[in-house]
């Protein structure tokens, strides 16, 4: 089941954002709950997958830096889907929001790049430390 994350999830979601094999923090501390909790109420909202009351999976996007900030799952959960029900879900909130272009960066040779690609992305340059930045129109979205 998806639903908008709640604060009392920010525990569970830090536990999946930890989890990754792919795009994994070199320091967890790096990320806080307050950060979490900032993201998801204050500068965008956020959504978690859930199976038998343990989240698996979550998305989180930035209205304010027009950016994916988060979408992660447990290995455990991959190719079920439920990424891409995380990421549809929040691009339609997203563009229910605004029109304006969302962006995401994400490494090189990871099925994370493949992933966005297949959903439509648009490549358009680096980010950060050799980071691909993505990018997604209103219009791509819509026509897709």
């Amino acid at each position: 089941m998806i639903r908008e994350a709640r604060l009392e999830d920010i525990p569970q979601i830090q536990k999946v954002r930890n989890s990754v094999k792919e795009n994994t923090l070199s320091d967890p501390n790096l990320v806080t709950d307050k950060d979490c909790e900032e993201f998801l109420f204050e500068r965008g909202k956020g959504w978690v997958y859930e199976i038998d009351d343990q989240i698996v999976g979550f998305s989180i996007v930035d209205l304010k830096e027009k950016n994916i900030w988060a979408l992660f799952l447990d290995p455990g959960f991959e190719k079920q889907g439920i990424g891409r029900k995380l990421h549809d879900t929040m691009l339609d909130w997203y563009f229910e929001q605004t029109k304006e272009t969302v962006w995401l960066g994400t490494a090189p040779k990871t099925r994370a790049e493949n992933f966005y690609r297949k959903s439509g992305w648009k490549e358009t340059g680096t980010h950060g430390k050799g980071e691909i930045k993505f990018e997604m129109t209103y219009n791509n979205w819509k026509n897709k």
